[in-house]
């Protein structure tokens, strides 16, 4: 139902956490979740569990405010973003 807003904050999550120099792993052990999982999230495949909580949880390890994740303006949501792949651990 809200595939392309999923995708779009694991994308914003992978920018967040490249921002700050954290490899997957490094963010994962922070926050207490499998490297696996945080792959699933930024990817968007992980939406059906995605909490409000667990998001709280990202912004929280990325030192960020949890808008910066779910807002969108016009701009972000037509911006063709690169799908993080699975095997990024940069």
């Amino acid at each position: 139902m809200f595939t392309f807003q999923y995708k779009q904050i694991g994308r914003k999550i992978a920018y967040y956490r490249r921002l700050r120099n954290l490899t997957q792993e490094d963010l994962a052990k922070r926050i207490n979740i499998s490297t696996s999982t945080l792959s699933k999230i930024e990817c968007g495949r992980y939406n059906n569990s995605l909490s409000l909580s667990m998001l709280m949880t990202i912004a929280e390890g990325l030192n960020i405010e949890l808008v910066k994740l779910v807002n969108f303006d016009v701009r972000e949501k037509t911006i063709e973003w690169i799908t993080p792949s699975n095997s990024d651990q940069s």
